[in-house]
């Protein structure tokens, strides 16, 4: 242990004396751990990602196989998770393959970088098995191009040879009783034990330093105490050290190399992107004005030059009323920027009042129908029928099955819109797998819900291979008979694995930190070819919803539903989400029915982690689901009234 300090120290004082560059919690300078933590190798550091952050990070090491997807909804806050496969280990039932496991991890900074160094507090696998639970404090300072970390470690971070006895036991003795398994005694997880966080007869220090070497090389260094349950064969390590080299292609791809514990080699990859710059976010783009155009000609072209359609313009005295519409601007902040620079542009003098406009919902208006009665109308809009269509590349993953670590499929994937009026829609999601292993899942669920509604995915995966599939065709009407309103009607193939009809109803006042409603489908199953037959079964599932964002009272958008899901189970689901200007946004959600954690099984309910991110010119979004069950499953819609008038919602009310 002492050799290992003199080391250490002396490996810091070289790196400190050659440092170049100024070190910052920086995008490019930091990293995540073979964990999806930001932080060394294996062990966390205080250190953030900027908020908005999101990252995939892949590890193959011995025996452990992982990915991790993890997001930074704030700068303060990092959430992540998991699903690993362990070699050597046999999935119970199943001992022909190798252990499966999943889990969440959260990161908490408790104090910026001053004078005295940041600190964060964490726990690793919050639900899981307890394979990988452990918690932690740990502090990080940087010095130039030089980042110290130290930090104290309970559960799986408690290795150390050189641990000593847990301070809280001080403050309450049971922090010194650490169960080796969750309540539910089968080893299953999925269900909270705040009684073993942070506690521990003992608990081991952790430290190690990072170095950027330059623009693209990262080193690392660490003192790594983590030990493991029996259960898996771990190698007997031959020290506590590990370090590695990591090498950034760019600001969004980074491989590392790792010898662990003087043990073995290590690769990861790692995919990051800042889901929330404001580089995303569309800039005025000042139009050519032609000879001849007055200035609401002019107005009208510059706002369609920059993604905004002017449906009418009506003038008074003093002021004029402008109705606009849009899909491409998610911030109404932006939206009246533009207006705002459209209307010096065209030298317009007069006060503008707009309406606000979506699919021919009404969002928001500053004037009535009086107005509109006393008013000249200048100009209106000639409604035509548009096709709008975009074919693209994609990529659709299927994790946690047990005939393999992780199925893919490369898809060529087409989606379609048929404006029929500013009211009516045909949209369509057609796909065509150019190669894919999906033949693979022959393996039937286990302890499946009465009702199948989502476990027979399988099914469905198996019939991609080598044919044109119908993922989406239906029509949406929308309506907003009254102020704050709103009305949609839907029919036809709502997505991959259900048709059927149904509505939908929301209050949405855009002046408001809330907005309530409710949806009703009936709905069949879809019949496994994925083309326009169905199966037997059928239901109807409807739910009461509440939406309320108010930043300043609470740091996320928040959702609650209350209602019966597709298979016939009734309960809540939970959401919390983060949105930012440029309509980037990603939370977590849960679900608890009427089914007993018994029933469930594995997991005990249903969780996950969505995010949509902007790729490109589009928006990439996928929800993660550690396990694919029956209870708790609800229709996986195009989209929500919420979801088209929110953007008209000030970002932070």
């Amino acid at each position: 242990m002492v050799r290992n300090l003199q080391n250490l120290r002396y490996v810091i004082f070289f790196l400190y004396f050659f440092s170049l560059h100024t070190f910052s919690d920086n995008f490019n300078y930091n990293s995540y751990n073979n964990h999806g933590v930001v932080g060394l190798i294996n062990t966390p550091t205080a250190r953030f990602f900027d908020e908005g952050a999101i990252g995939i990070t892949a590890y193959d090491g011995t025996p452990d196989q992982k990915v991790t997807i993890t997001s930074s909804p704030y700068d303060w806050l990092e959430a992540s998770f998991f699903y690993t496969n362990i070699q050597g280990l046999p999935y119970p039932g199943f001992e022909y393959q190798d252990y499966k496991d999943k889990g969440f991890n959260f990161k908490l900074r408790l104090k910026e970088e001053g004078i005295l160094p940041a600190i964060a507090i964490g726990i690793n696998d919050i639900a899981g098995t307890g394979l990988y639970s452990s918690e932690y404090v740990v502090a990080s300072y940087g010095v130039n191009n030089l980042d110290l970390h130290f930090g104290l470690g309970w559960g799986n971070l408690n290795g150390s040879p050189n641990n000593f006895k847990n301070p809280l036991i001080y403050l309450y003795d049971g922090f010194g009783n650490r169960p080796n398994y969750f309540e539910d005694g089968n080893g299953t997880g999925g269900s909270f034990q705040p009684g073993r966080y942070f506690s521990d007869k003992s608990i081991s220090p952790f430290y190690g330093i990072s170095y950027v070497i330059n623009d693209k090389l990262i080193f690392k260094l660490e003192h790594d105490p983590t030990v493991t349950t029996g259960l898996i064969d771990y190698q007997k390590p031959e020290s506590t050290n590990s370090l590695s080299l990591e090498y950034n292609f760019n600001e969004n791809f980074t491989v590392g190399v790792s010898r662990e514990r003087d043990n073995f080699f290590s690769l990861k990859f790692v995919y990051k992107k800042n889901a929330s710059s404001k580089r995303q976010l569309k800039k005025y783009e000042k139009a050519n004005k032609e000879e001849g155009e007055d200035q609401y000609q002019f107005f009208i072209k510059s706002l369609d030059s920059n993604g905004i359609g002017v449906n009418k313009i009506i003038e008074k005295a003093d002021s004029i009323g402008v109705e606009i519409t849009q899909f491409s601007i998610p911030n109404i902040g932006l939206i009246d920027a533009f207006i705002d620079d459209a209307k010096k542009d065209s030298g317009i003098k007069k006060d503008i009042k707009t309406e606000y406009r979506i699919a021919d919902l009404q969002a928001y208006s500053e004037f009535d129908t009086e107005y509109e009665r006393n008013s000249k109308l200048i100009y209106e809009r000639k409604k035509e029928r548009r096709f709008n269509t975009n074919t693209r590349f994609n990529i659709r993953p299927f994790l946690a099955a047990r005939e393999g670590f992780l199925k893919v499929a490369l898809l060529l994937e087409n989606d379609s819109e048929y404006i029929i009026k500013d009211n009516f829609f045909f949209s369509s999601n057609l796909k065509y797998s150019i190669k894919d292993n999906f033949d693979d899942l022959v393996l039937p669920p286990v302890d499946t819900f009465p009702a199948q509604v989502r476990s027979d995915v399988k099914e469905y995966l198996r019939n991609f291979n080598n044919r044109v599939i119908i993922g989406r065709a239906q029509f949406d009407y929308h309506l907003t008979p009254k102020k704050n309103n709103h009305f949609m009607f839907t029919t036809g193939i709502l997505e991959e694995m259900f048709s059927g009809y149904g509505m939908e109803y929301l209050y949405f006042d855009q002046t408001k930190n809330y907005a309530l409603g409710f949806e009703l489908f009936s709905v069949k199953k879809r019949d496994y070819n994925l083309r326009f037959g169905t199966l037997d079964f059928k239901n109807t599932t409807g739910f009461m919803n509440l939406y309320y964002r108010n930043y300043n009272i609470i740091p996320f958008d928040a959702k609650i539903s209350v209602g019966e899901y597709l298979a016939g189970d009734k309960g809540a689901t939970f959401e919390l989400s983060r949105t930012f200007e440029n309509g980037a946004n990603f939370g977590v959600f849960a679900t608890f029915t009427d089914v007993s954690s018994n029933e469930f099984g594995e997991g005990s309910f249903d969780k996950g982690i969505f995010f949509n991110i902007p790729v490109i010119t589009n928006f990439a979004s996928y929800t993660w689901r550690p396990l694919t069950k029956d209870p708790g499953a609800r229709l996986t819609r195009k989209h929500t009234l919420y979801d088209l008038l929110v953007k008209f919602r000030t970002h932070n009310p």
